[in-house]
């Protein structure tokens, strides 16, 4: 079941999505989901490298120009970002703030956090946990150009 855990990123979530530690997150995919033109919802997978929490309450996603996500978040202004690891389950849903800064390649979305909502399983599921989140290989090298372009775009003003 899931309940809110406000409007805002509690101390560890944001340290989580702050950068500090992002070498040891590399590999490690996070579901994020827009609203489509239809209504439906339409899933892309993005990582730790792209995300960045500048406070509580804004996160920077930097994603392809060009990507369907990126023309809906622009068009309907909504995200749900997924974040499933055995310590837990949180969903935190966004509202992009105005048009996105193209850099490049790339959108980099202003997003402001509309509610953190943390899933914990019911008593009648027992023991039942997530044993992994989602991860891929090899993790990308800090040093890579499309990396840097990608963190470049994070941190612009």
């Amino acid at each position: 079941m899931s309940r809110s855990l406000g409007s805002a990123l509690p101390p560890g979530l944001f340290a989580l999505l702050s950068q500090a530690d992002l070498p040891s997150l590399l590999g490690r995919g996070l579901p994020f989901l827009t609203l489509g033109a239809d209504g439906s919802l339409h899933p892309m997978l993005c990582s730790y490298l792209e995300l960045l929490a500048v406070d509580a309450r804004t996160l920077r996603l930097a994603i392809g120009a060009q990507s369907r996500s990126a023309r809906n978040l622009e068009e309907r202004a909504v995200g749900t970002l997924l974040m499933i690891e055995p310590e837990g389950t949180i969903y935190i849903k966004c509202r992009a703030t105005g048009p996105p800064l193209r850099l490049g390649r790339l959108a980099r979305f202003s997003l402001t956090v509309g509610d953190v909502l943390e899933d914990s399983p019911e008593e009648a599921e027992g023991h039942v946990r997530i044993v992994s989140g989602i991860t891929y290989a090899p993790p990308p090298s800090l040093d890579e150009p499309w990396a840097k372009e990608v963190l470049a775009a994070l941190r612009t003003s």
